[in-house]
């Protein structure tokens, strides 16, 4: 097949094609190419004998082999790519020996993910090999549909040039949107890898402060241990399931309460393991949902639009150092409004009522 394009470096051409006229490189690094260049990139292959009979989406990875299936399949569906001068609407569609396929390499909303976007990023601690990160409600960790920009991810590769030297910018556990709190990102592939293998290990302390409703009761300490899956009936929702009829994941959360009110509770979370939205789940099946976690059975208040749920504590030894490091997030203003509309008090110092 041959290939035409508007830039002269030459890349390896796999066995019957004619080199295709793009560097190799990475698919995030394409991506990145993409976007920031000024101009779309027109590629025109021509179908040779070998691909006489194969498949155009097949045809069109092989001519453009330097960018991922993926990133392709994105083009094809957003129209980018004509067989013959007509848009390909059906990527099965097999090819002749002459047929001309034209792709235009131009931004998705997938590559759009990896573009650099300056935030406001409110940085605890920082070294060379790590950062720590209070990360506010309503950011999202990672692109995903929905919120292909203005993530952390996006965030960190503005920030850090060393970010994009490593996979998810560094990234190595989650919070949910509307949790807040502490989070750990790695600055090197070492530690990284480091993290990975101690959060794993549960080398890493996690703690958070849930508002839930209803009065707690008397028992001050719960412990939890009850396998989270999907919820047969809402696949958008985790749920404590039944191991031996539905497939999940053992996770065990311990709840410590902290304060007491008619209206509600203020408790401790310690994870033992990091599932899907465990506290929430967990703290559900006790009865206590979350307020304003909807999804959970929690109901909104006037003092508090998004899950009441605050990663406060986070602790580990440092992956290079071994120094041990404990970091404390004080009280975002909406749940410290929560408490005091309820009669509760946190200790920042303290961490109890």
């Amino acid at each position: 097949m041959a290939s035409q394009g508007k830039k002269a470096s030459q890349a390896p051409a796999p066995q019957g094609l004619v080199p295709s006229d793009a560097p190799e490189q990475s698919w995030d690094e394409a991506a990145e190419d993409l976007i920031s260049g000024a101009e779309v990139e027109q590629r025109e292959l021509t179908a040779t004998t070998e691909h006489h009979g194969q498949r155009a989406d097949k045809v069109l990875a092989l001519g453009v082999s330097e960018f991922s299936r993926s990133y392709l399949q994105q083009l094809l569906a957003d129209g980018a790519v004509t067989l013959n001068g007509k848009v390909l609407t059906k990527p099965s569609a097999k090819v002749s020996v002459g047929d001309q396929l034209r792709v235009e390499m131009r931004p998705t909303q997938q590559s759009m993910a990896f573009q650099p976007e300056e935030m406001d990023l409110q940085v605890v601690y920082e070294d060379d090999d790590l950062l720590i990160i209070n990360k506010p409600a309503g950011l999202v960790v990672h692109p995903a549909p929905g919120n292909w920009t203005g993530t952390l991810l996006n965030g960190l590769l503005a920030r850090d040039e060393k970010a994009r030297q490593v996979p998810r910018a560094g990234i190595v556990h989650r919070l949910d949107k509307d949790t807040s709190g502490l989070m750990v990102v790695a600055r090197n592939r070492s530690t990284m890898d480091a993290l990975i293998k101690m959060i794993a290990a549960r080398d890493v302390s996690r703690q958070y402060l849930a508002i839930a409703h209803k009065d707690w009761g008397s028992r001050k300490h719960r412990e939890v241990s009850a396998p989270i899956g999907r919820d047969p009936r809402n696949r958008l929702r985790m749920a404590v399931v039944d191991l031996s009829h539905q497939s999940g994941k053992p996770a065990k959360t311990d709840f410590i309460l902290l304060g007491n009110a008619d209206e509600g509770c203020l408790v401790r979370c310690v994870l033992h393991t990091g599932r899907t939205h465990q506290i929430r789940v967990h703290m559900a099946s006790l009865g206590h949902p979350l307020v304003a976690d909807t999804v959970y059975g929690g109901k909104i208040v006037p003092a508090m639009g998004r899950q009441a749920l605050h990663a406060v504590r986070l602790a580990l030894a440092h992956p290079v150092s071994l120094e041990t490091m404990v970091f404390h997030a004080p009280l975002p203003a909406d749940l410290a409004g929560l408490l005091q509309a309820w009669g509760l008090h946190y200790d920042e110092k303290t961490g109890s009522e």
